[in-house]
């Protein structure tokens, strides 16, 4: 029987706990209450509203219904609770709320719809700061983009750029993965085209070495695997082969002009083809200097002789080119009629000073100019006494015999 009167007790006290609590201040028997000034201030909520599936039906749930109802109270909190929307925003985000897990009914409260947003987000509030919120969601997913993005651009352009391949951002994907890609991209590609550009020397300079040393290209393992480095391998390479046949090409042309002067024909053999018409450049070049010295020996001598005398050469060439020089000079006539016709005047001999070079020259058409004019004085005489006529005859005879001289 004491057993009997404890557990009424029990009871007793259980049941009246459980209609405290359904009546207790924050809601009505509906599950619902008005919005205080105090909420309404904070922006918290607008009027009467509903949370924690409150019902006209509470009145007649069972005592199970009752007992889960209670316990649900006994931590249940609603937008009025909270002294800012910064603290809603950390309690829904500290329980791990969200649109799908909101247990304390705070999603919708004082709307009709639920949308991810607990309470009533003030006006541009910044909702991804909001646990499971569209906002959020939409930020987290543009960050992994972003960040997808940034790898994979990063990796393709240092791919493009270390192969020398041009620039290729034709890609697709959302706004933050092109975003991303791009600019990652860009300084991968950079990077790698840094590296190769770096490689392409090397390559140029290796050929360049080998090129400087031989004539037989031989690429390394090393370039054969991409075609822009053998290609730069080969340049630097016919580079050096050209830059060392231009230095044999005037050894060789050297040798030849020396040669030529020397009128000793020496032809290098077992060599580049080349370098044997650099060697013939430069003994023909010698040559002609050397033909143009005794061309002009011989034209100075005309200078000197009243006619050709062949001078003492060993070599039959060089006495042709002498002669040759001989004949070329056209200043002889001009140095006989100076002279001739300065002695034909009856002027005293006298050698101008641009014909001192050539007195036996001069002083011999000045004596054939000068006999002239003592014959023609001569003639005059006898022109005077013979009358008209044998002035006439004289006078053609005295022409014909100038004529003559100039002749011999």
């Amino acid at each position: 029987m004491k057993r009997f009167t404890i557990l009424l007790v029990l009871l007793s006290l259980f049941s009246f706990q459980n209609i405290a609590e359904a009546h207790s201040g924050r809601t009505d028997s509906s599950g619902g209450h008005n919005c205080s000034d105090k909420s309404k201030a904070k922006g918290l909520c607008t009027g009467y509203h509903k949370h924690n599936g409150g019902s006209d039906s509470s009145s007649s749930s069972s005592s199970s219904s009752s007992g889960t109802s209670a316990t649900t109270q006994s931590w249940d909190k609603d937008c009025s609770d909270f002294s800012s929307y910064e603290e809603v925003v950390e309690y829904w985000n500290s329980k791990g709320y969200s649109k799908t897990n909101d247990p304390e009914k705070l999603d919708g409260w004082g709307n009709a719809v639920d949308d991810g947003i607990p309470c009533e987000a003030p006006s541009g509030y910044d909702t991804s700061k909001i646990n499971g919120s569209e906002a959020q969601l939409a930020k987290v997913t543009a960050e992994k983009d972003s960040a997808k993005g940034e790898s994979e651009g990063y990796t393709v352009g240092l791919n493009d750029g270390s192969n020398g391949k041009g620039e290729n951002l034709n890609i697709t994907g959302s706004e933050a993965y092109v975003e991303s890609y791009k600019d990652s991209y860009q300084k991968g590609y950079e990077e790698g085209l840094q590296k190769f550009e770096s490689e392409k020397k090397k390559a140029n300079e290796a050929g360049l070495a080998l090129g400087s040393k031989q004539d037989k290209l031989v690429v390394p393992e090393v370039y054969q695997k991409k075609e822009q480095l053998r290609t730069a391998f080969e340049e630097g390479f016919n580079k050096g082969v050209a830059t060392r046949d231009e230095a044999k090409k005037k050894e060789f042309e050297d040798k030849g002009y020396k040669n030529g002067l020397e009128d000793k024909h020496d032809e290098p053999k077992d060599v580049k083809e080349i370098y044997i018409d650099a060697y013939t450049v430069g003994y023909k070049k010698g040559q002609a200097e050397l033909k143009e010295k005794y061309i002009k020996e011989g034209y100075d001598g005309a200078l000197t002789m009243l006619e050709y005398k062949a001078p003492d050469y060993e070599n039959e060439k060089y006495i042709e080119w002498y002669k040759e020089g001989f004949e070329s000079n056209k200043e002889i006539k001009s140095i006989q009629e100076a002279a001739y016709n300065q002695g034909l005047s009856g002027e005293k001999y006298s050698v101008p000073k641009t014909y001192t070079k050539s007195e036996v020259i001069y002083k011999h058409y000045y004596d054939q100019g000068y006999e002239d004019y003592e014959t023609e004085k001569k003639e005059d005489t006898a022109t005077t006494a013979g009358g008209l006529g044998v002035i006439i005859l004289g006078w053609l005879a005295r022409r014909f015999y100038v004529a003559k001289k100039m002749v011999g």
